[in-house]
């Protein structure tokens, strides 16, 4: 679809990312011109069995190619680059980020074969770029990964301020801070739009400091009395440098382990982000060779994740770790919504294995990347724009983030709570929402990108939780007659001899209705499976109380 905006307007639409965590894409549009910032994923939730991850859908983009000019990233963590391998196979446009950020994005491209064919081009906190009427300009802020910046857009309708994901933290490490002294600075600009992260706008206070994480780790790695294994996300190569030093300081060897670690860590080496000592690493292999005392793990798993190392260690399955009486496991995380079981279940199995496991909230092994109320405070205070967008946040958030702003001075009409799709149009006589594009979710599942739909799911769902009955009949078309009793089989709907009993009858009832359905419908196929859909589920619904998903297969002859 074309955009309808008025001339000399700047139009902000995200596609992603607004009213949900994760997914995070951003569109501004400005006459014939088009920018994007960030193209991130999201994780399935567990109403989607079978996919592995979820991306915006990009249909208004294609339609409007030949008026991207690029995509801007502010940080390398899956939700803001996730989505670009399958955005660049449709639309190859240059992508700009920060040197980490790229280290990450090329690893990715690589895997799915598209680097040799992508325009990546590095960027530094401070750079101003020029994309036609956009000028784009990177500041540095704090977050759990190095090098995540924020961007302002100015264009000749305003300019515009998108946080990325952000904290204040005058103890981080490697000196990763908000510039405060540029954030005053651009504050002074009139901004009229700020898209502010909001996922600790529920949390009172100021995020917790790096300091305080690499404190408390120093205390319980110096005193523990055997091995260490810390789980944390891949990508928060602060926490791993932290570690690697503390286990210097007590002459431990580190060892890590899980994939998404090992390559993060490897690409972070590389580029200069992650230092490990000379004699310091060791391959996972030698493990057994050193005593368990003077050893670290760094693991993946710190999300319990089903195929990660630590839950594989938790499920004694690991190849080179096992799990033994004394063992001091650091889960340095805390739990995304919708994980909390699985962390929970593995936490659980590494104490019946004789583990002590050290989690937050009962220990400060973790602070969060994300600001909270008096940080998203002070950010408002510094950049005074006119008009607030938050997101990176749910509802919950968005009413939070909502009440803050309100008790500061912003109006209700000036707060835009948007949703995907919407089109925020600005200019100089204000803001509002004046129509929608195109959006949604296109849900990935192995090779195939968009071709899970609602019904697939439905399916899923239902396969997952009452199981399935399969009934295969063999129709005589010209006598309008079974050649042979139908044939009935069930997968997770009882036991085996429960299932038995349950489904003894069910030939004689589907021969007795099918009588009638010939007579009256002759061999109709769809009849004859509607039919026998309705007899086995009101059968099986009066004998159990549950619904399976019934499929009748009919063969003709």
């Amino acid at each position: 679809m074309t955009l309808s905006v008025k001339p000399d307007s700047l139009a902000v639409i995200p596609l992603g990312g607004v009213m949900e965590i994760g997914k995070n894409m951003t569109c501004y549009a400005y006459n014939d011109s088009m920018i994007i910032v960030d193209c991130g994923l999201k994780f399935p939730s567990e109403e989607m069995p079978g996919v592995d991850i979820v991306i915006p859908d990009i249909a208004f983009l294609e339609e409007n190619k030949d008026k991207l000019l690029g995509v801007f990233l502010t940080h390398g963590h899956e939700d803001h680059i996730g989505a670009l391998p399958y955005f660049l196979r449709k639309i190859n446009v240059p992508v700009y980020g920060t040197r980490l950020t790229l280290g990450f994005v090329s690893n990715k491209l690589e895997e799915h074969r598209l680097l040799g064919n992508a325009a990546l081009y590095e960027v530094a906190a401070g750079d101003v770029l020029e994309a036609g009427d956009f000028e784009i300009e990177y500041f540095q802020v704090a977050h759990s990964i190095p090098d995540t910046c924020g961007v302002v857009i100015r264009t000749p309708a305003g300019t515009v301020v998108q946080s990325a994901d952000f904290k204040f933290d005058a103890h981080a490490v490697n000196g990763y801070n908000v510039d405060l002294t540029r954030l005053a600075e651009i504050g002074k600009e009139n901004v009229a739009a700020f898209l502010c992260d909001t996922t600790n706008a529920e949390k009172p206070g100021h995020t917790g400091s790096e300091k305080e994480v690499g404190e408390s780790l120093d205390k319980i790695i110096g005193e523990a009395g055997s091995r260490v294994i810390l789980a944390a996300f891949a990508s928060n190569i602060h926490r791993v440098q932290q570690v690697v030093d503390i286990a210097e300081k007590y002459g431990r060897r580190v060892a890590i382990v899980g994939r998404s670690m090992i390559e993060n860590c490897r690409i972070a080496q590389i580029l200069g982000y992650l230092a490990i000592p000379e004699g310091v690493q060791i391959d996972p292999a030698d493990l057994d060779a050193i005593p368990p005392e003077k050893t670290v793990i760094i693991t993946t798993g710190s999300q319990g994740e089903p195929l990660s190392a630590l839950t594989q260690m938790a499920a004694e399955e690991h190849r080179y770790v096992d799990i033994i009486p004394g063992d001091t496991v650091i889960i340095s995380a805390t739990p995304i919504p919708g994980n909390e079981a699985a962390i929970i279940n593995t936490i659980n199995r590494l104490f019946a294995l004789g583990a002590d496991v050290i989690y937050p909230p009962i220990h400060t092994v973790h602070v969060s990347g994300h600001a909270n109320r008096e940080d998203i405070r002070m950010m408002l205070s510094l950049l005074k724009p006119r008009y607030l967008v938050p997101v990176h946040g749910e509802p919950r958030h968005f009413h939070h983030f909502r009440d803050l702003a309100e008790g500061m001075g912003w109006k209700e009409e000036e707060i835009f709570g948007l949703s995907a799709g919407d089109v925020l149009e600005i200019n100089e006589t204000g803001a509002s929402v004046t129509g929608r594009v195109p959006s949604g979710s296109v849900l990935v599942d192995g090779l195939g990108v968009g071709d899970v739909e609602d019904v697939v799911l439905r399916d899923r769902f239902h396969l997952s939780t009452d199981g399935v009955i399969i009934a295969v009949l063999n129709v005589d078309i010209k006598n309008r007659r079974l050649t042979q009793p139908p044939e009935i089989f069930s997968r997770g709907v009882a036991g085996e001899d429960i299932a038995e009993s349950l489904l003894e009858p069910l030939p004689e009832k589907i021969d007795e209705r099918l009588q009638v359905v010939f007579t009256d419908n002759g061999s109709n196929p769809e009849a004859i499976k509607s039919a026998v859909k309705r007899v086995v589920s009101r059968h099986v619904y009066d004998k159990t109380h549950r619904h399976p998903l019934i499929i009748p297969i009919v063969t003709e002859f």
